[in-house]
């Protein structure tokens, strides 16, 4: 653990001294406010809650996800210091997890810094706090499964471009597989069964759940297994890298 902690301090400092991370958290809070309060109609609903800010976070973390962690393993494959890394006395898994925490909280305090729609919806009303929540909750998950899948692309390539292109592209299928025009048009030729089972694996049909309000074991473990996969899969392509 203390392998971990120190990579994780050493990646998260690296963050904050860059004007890179700056500039993706005043993109980040201005797209939140905008989706929620302008593209949401937030005052238009006439009802104290922050629905319109939770349903826009799958479409806002496909783009923004991917680019604050395409450099994860690309920046150190392209640098030539994964080499290195992987020279020292650290596993991968550990070298892996560590990485993947620190970006994982650097997007947590992203997702702190909306603490303003909480006051504001309080202000305005009297929301149910524990939807909210279970929302936050859900959105940290959300943002941690995009963040796995592309920790895994970027120890693909060298490139960074390539890995933001082919991260957006897989959670933007695991976002249509449970999207009510994909599932409405699949329902017309395909089995309710084959419809549910593809939607099952769609980050959205896992994430309203939280929206509502409901922290279901079953959409804990659908995140969870699908973060385990990806630093998994992100795990045998690093050994690859080292045997090679």
């Amino acid at each position: 653990m203390k392998l971990i902690r120190a990579i994780a301090k050493r990646e998260l400092v690296s963050y904050f001294t860059s004007p890179v991370a700056y500039v993706f958290l005043v993109i980040f809070l201005l797209l939140a406010g905008f989706f929620t309060f302008t593209a949401g109609s937030f005052f238009e609903r006439g009802e104290a809650s922050l629905a319109a800010f939770f349903g826009w976070h799958p479409w806002l973390y496909l783009v923004l996800v991917p680019a604050a962690g395409m450099r994860l393993w690309s920046e150190e494959r392209r640098s030539g210091t994964l080499e290195l890394l992987l020279t020292l006395p650290v596993a991968p898994w550990q070298a892996i997890v560590a990485k993947f925490l620190a970006s994982w909280i650097f997007l947590a305090v992203a997702l702190a810094l909306t603490f303003p729609a909480v006051l504001t919806v309080n202000v305005l009303g009297e929301p149910d706090n524990g939807m909210i929540f279970a929302g936050y909750f859900g959105s940290l998950l959300l943002a941690g499964a995009y963040l796995a899948i592309t920790c895994m692309t970027s120890a693909m390539t060298r490139n960074q471009v390539v890995a933001f292109i082919v991260s957006v592209l897989l959670c933007l299928f695991l976002i249509l597989a449970g999207f009510n025009p994909v599932t409405d048009l699949m329902v017309r030729w395909a089995s309710p069964a084959l419809v549910d089972t593809v939607a099952a694996f769609s980050v959205v049909t896992h994430f309203d759940n939280f929206q509502r309000g409901v922290i279901d074991l079953r959409d804990f473990a659908y995140f969870a297994s699908v973060i385990g996969f990806a630093l998994f899969a992100t795990g045998v392509i690093i050994r690859g890298h080292r045997s090679g």
